[in-house]
């Protein structure tokens, strides 16, 4: 019997790319930003939908309401609270018939209440627990806050996304003590359902740009030590358009995360993603499965979004991954 491999079939929604963090390393932020409207946002939707896709992942900058302008390109949707609008976004997808994920950054414990009726389940990366050069402007990215957000959707029962990048200026050690924080953090409140293992990628245009990312071999490794000290009922992901999946999942990942037949990913836009013919040739000693936005031990638990109960029972299969027919 071949091993499992799951993944999510997604369509992409950037909200807006208006950011208070200065990421040393990031190429989606932008100084002169948008926010997607409706017509665009429904269009997307629509794509997804028609292309099979289960998830529409709703992305956004950070904080972006403390950013000067911002406040004129949300007064053309109609709304004076960027939450609103994400709920009202979120109802769109819900219309038809896709589950949200919202990685919205660092945001407060209510307003992830608010979010969270709407949501399958939700998202925020903690990169690392380390004081690192990339983030010296970036004050959302302190790693305190993060993990308090973190925990906070522990206590909101909220199904978490999150997750460690690898290669901008962290060392092996503090890689180890950020996998240990967020298993401290779902011991708690067990409510991790993923941690993503991502390479940092140069981009054109940025102050890393010439940095090299990390190789095969430190990110396999990273792999086998996130493996070893999560619970097995934490998934170790790992994206398919930034690196070779075949040797990460060899070393224990479970996960390829979303991957979309219709959007870019519109952080590393340059990455295509593999189709899932050609994971399925590459990762051919594995059973490649799709699954839902949430994973079927909290549609058990019935964690996921009030609003979106129904449309995960109809979706989900007797084993809680995509319903194959």
């Amino acid at each position: 019997m071949r091993p499992l491999l799951t993944y999510s079939r997604n369509v992409f929604i950037p909200v807006t790319n208006v950011c208070r963090n200065r990421c040393l390393y990031c190429g989606y932020r932008r100084d002169e930003g948008k926010i997607i409207d409706r017509k665009e946002a429904i269009e997307l939707l629509e794509r997804g939908a028609s292309s099979g896709c289960t998830e529409a992942l709703f992305s956004l900058g950070e904080a972006p309401n403390k950013v000067s302008g911002f406040g004129a390109l949300l007064k053309k949707t109609g709304c004076d609270d960027l939450i609103d609008y994400i709920i009202e976004l979120s109802e769109m997808a819900l219309d038809k018939d896709l589950l949200p994920h919202t990685n919205a950054g660092l945001i407060s414990k209510e307003d992830m209440r608010r979010l969270a009726p709407y949501n399958a389940s939700m998202g925020l990366m903690l990169e690392t627990t380390a004081e690192v050069e990339a983030h010296r402007s970036s004050p959302g990215k302190r790693p305190e806050l993060r993990l308090a957000a973190i925990e906070a959707a522990g206590k909101l029962k909220i199904p978490f996304t999150t997750g460690i990048l690898v290669g901008i200026g962290e060392t092996e050690e503090d890689r180890v003590r950020s996998i240990q924080a967020l298993k401290k953090i779902h011991e708690i409140y067990g409510h991790i359902q993923e941690v993503i293992v991502q390479p940092f990628d140069p981009k054109q245009g940025t102050a890393m740009s010439h940095l090299d990312p990390p190789d095969s071999e430190t990110l396999a490794e990273t792999v086998r030590m996130a493996r070893s000290i999560l619970p097995p009922t934490v998934a170790v992901q790992v994206p398919p358009n930034l690196t070779d999946p075949l040797p990460l999942v060899e070393a224990g990942a479970e996960d390829l995360g979303g991957i979309s037949p219709v959007t870019p990913d519109w952080i590393n836009p340059n990455k295509l993603w593999p189709t899932p013919e050609e994971l399925e040739s590459r990762l051919s000693g594995f059973e490649l499965r799709e699954r839902l936005a949430v994973y079927p031990r909290y549609i058990d638990l019935g964690w996921c979004g009030k609003m979106t109960q129904t449309l995960v029972k109809r979706l989900a299969g007797p084993d809680g991954l995509r319903r194959r027919d």
